[in-house]
């Protein structure tokens, strides 16, 4: 396993006409990101895994500062699983003393986290940016658990890059709380009702499968949420493929964003 602090070094020195897979990580990895190298290293020779907690794709400095971080348990995962290329970039190297690399989404689009974090997917589609023009892979590989982040991506790379982006199914917990590395700032207590949140919405989406007419009880299930206590952003039925309100039985997928104490979670199904 090679360690890379610079992304032009990187460029250099690996070989991308072999086939090559990427998965971009911000570190404190779990099993969600251990099943994407997975399949990246299933599918490719040669697999690179990045590190970068993206200072522009955070509203509040604070979250920032109190993203998790374990940069050696990290690479003691990556070496075992036999990770070929890590990239570990500081800001300055990626950022090259620019005020800023956002991308501009459209107004449709400004939906969902969009909309409630302005210049959040401004700030990772930047940094994706940055990333593709020197790590010329043959994939990319996401979770869907941040579905959105991917209908982005995808959107944005299409006739920029060639590169294929692969989505890779939301791994979730015991409780079917979906793993995210901001689950590591959740108590013992407040992890239980966040899967009660998750289990609540999987029983929801599957009435709706079998009644669609069930989707108009959106409006009782939030209630019943928000009796239990819980803080919600948004909690929505969208168009999986164009994230629009006009979706059929077919092509509905059910999106919410909440609160436990002050850690913002989402999830979708």
């Amino acid at each position: 396993m090679i360690i890379f602090k610079s992304i032009n070094k990187l460029n250099k020195e690996v070989n991308f006409k072999a086939d090559t897979g990427f998965v971009p990580t911000m570190g404190a990895l779990h099993r969600g990101h251990i099943s994407l190298i997975k399949r990246a290293k299933k599918e490719s020779s040669k697999v690179i895994v990045s590190i970068f907690v993206n200072p522009s794709q955070f509203n509040k400095s604070n979250d920032f500062k109190k993203y998790p971080r374990n940069i050696s348990k990290d690479l003691i995962i990556l070496k075992k699983l036999k990770v070929d290329f890590v990239l570990i970039p500081s800001v300055k190297d990626i950022f090259k003393n620019q005020r800023s690399m956002k991308i501009k989404i459209s107004k449709n689009d400004k939906v969902l986290c969009a909309k409630f974090r302005p210049g959040h997917f401004e700030g990772v589609l930047g940094v994706i940016n940055q990333f593709l023009k020197k790590i010329q892979s043959k994939r990319i590989y996401l979770g869907e658990k941040d579905f959105q982040q991917i209908y982005l991506i995808r959107k944005f790379i299409k006739n920029k890059f060639k590169i294929k982006v692969c989505s890779c199914k939301t791994v979730r917990g015991k409780g079917f709380l979906p793993l995210s590395s901001r689950n590591n700032l959740l108590k013992k207590n407040e992890i239980k009702k966040a899967s009660l949140i998750s289990k609540n919405i999987k029983k929801f989406y599957f009435s709706i499968k079998g009644n669609f007419n069930n989707k108009h009880k959106i409006f009782q299930i939030r209630n019943n949420l928000n009796k239990m206590g819980v803080v919600i952003e948004y909690f929505e039925l969208r168009n999986k493929n164009t994230l629009s309100k006009k979706f059929n039985k077919r092509n509905f997928k059910l999106f919410i964003a909440f609160y436990v104490n002050k850690v913002r979670l989402i999830d979708n199904i």
